[in-house]
């Protein structure tokens, strides 16, 4: 009954692919050169904490951060005095965004969390005024504010109750943003199309279509991935309006014959393309269960001699029947649904005949394994 379940869903998701493969709107498979997010990162410090932040006698990088703090707060500490202080309410971490394209100064992010020192939970801490930094070294946001963390943690010395993660938190628009990246759209007069998964044959459809709606010369391929657009002269002062229409279009997509399977999770998914030569299959599994127990000897009471234990160990093997089953060549994916399902194949042993099938070079189609 699993089996038909799992068959069922992944005749679903092939159906779904298939309406993917006869039309895709510009926006959703292909993303405009340029017009990208950002990432920044950020060192900084968490204070309010109920006990569960950092030991500072153990963890030098938090109480350093904490003193050098109180110094530009024009706090003046005895260094000597400062390394006797082991309050656990502060704790370090790193705060982590992403800069989204177009985004202007003083609007605001969200921000992530994270603990990097042995703090048991984050929980009701309140993030102080971090500056965010881009791989260019440049401050583009500050960081500061309450946390929500969305867990919880208690317990004693005997016993304890947690729920997710207590060292991660969140703070919603917890950035503002100081500046933005440029971004040069439409940059002499030519918009350039990445497609999120390369293919010449996408690609090329998608240039046709363009010249198609706007006119011959339009758009035009560039390799497998980049579709390069030239702006019209009604729309060069103004792009916008151009690219909203440009997106909204719908392009016939293309991919290759595919079979993804993960064996850790027993999870396949098959394309729609993918075919197969004629081949037989007969798949068998074969169990080995070994079992050990301890008997015990003793000498009668008051007799000499001592308490022997001598291992028992039993082995049963067990191979199921299995049937062979012929694959015609050029089947199809409920084809192929059908006749494993013949054989009381589970998906691990899907995986299985997958691969051997590959193997044997009639799988006309790319065998990728998570």
């Amino acid at each position: 009954m699993k089996l038909i379940r799992f068959l069922t869903i992944l005749l679903f998701l092939s159906a779904l692919l298939v309406q993917t493969a006869q039309a895709a709107r510009i926006k959703d498979i292909a993303q405009l050169g340029g017009v990208r997010e950002n990432q920044l990162i950020g060192y900084g410090l968490v204070t309010g904490l109920t006990g569960t932040g950092d030991d500072l006698k153990k963890v030098l990088f938090t109480r350093q951060a904490l003193y050098n703090m109180m110094v530009r707060q024009g706090i003046t500490i005895n260094p000597a005095d400062f390394a006797k202080i082991n309050s656990k309410n502060v704790a370090a971490v790193m705060i982590t965004a992403a800069l989204p394209p177009f985004a202007k100064p003083g609007s605001t992010i969200d921000v992530q969390v994270s603990s990097i020192g042995d703090a048991e939970s984050l929980a009701g801490g309140n993030l102080l005024m971090t500056a965010l930094k881009g791989p260019d070294g440049k401050v583009y946001a500050v960081a500061q504010g309450p946390m929500t963390i969305g867990a919880f943690s208690f317990g004693g010395k005997a016993a304890k109750a947690q729920k997710n993660h207590t060292t991660v938190g969140r703070i919603a628009n917890g950035a503002i943003i100081e500046q933005t990246v440029p971004v040069a759209l439409g940059e002499n007069g030519v918009l350039s199309y990445r497609l999120r998964t390369s293919d010449f044959t996408t690609a090329s459809n998608m240039s046709e279509e363009i010249n198609a709606t706007f006119g011959e010369g339009t758009a035009s391929p560039v390799d497998s991935t980049t579709v390069n657009v030239t702006i019209p002269e009604a729309f060069k002062s103004q792009p916008v309006p151009f690219i909203a229409q440009l997106e909204t279009l719908n392009v016939k997509t293309d991919t290759n014959a595919r079979v993804v399977i993960n064996e850790r999770t027993g999870t396949i998914v098959m394309g729609e393309d993918v075919r197969l030569s004629t081949v037989a299959v007969s798949h068998g599994n074969l169990s080995i269960v070994i079992r050990e127990a301890a008997d015990v000897f003793q000498p009668n009471p008051l007799a000499a001699g001592e308490t022997v234990v001598v291992p028992q160990t039993t082995v049963e093997v067990t191979e199921d029947q299995s049937e062979l089953v012929v694959l015609k060549a050029g089947v199809s994916i409920s084809e192929v649904a059908d006749a494993l399902n013949a054989i009381g194949a589970t998906p691990r042993d899907l995986i299985a005949i997958f691969q051997a099938i590959k193997a044997a070079g009639a799988m006309h189609g790319e065998l990728v394994v998570l």
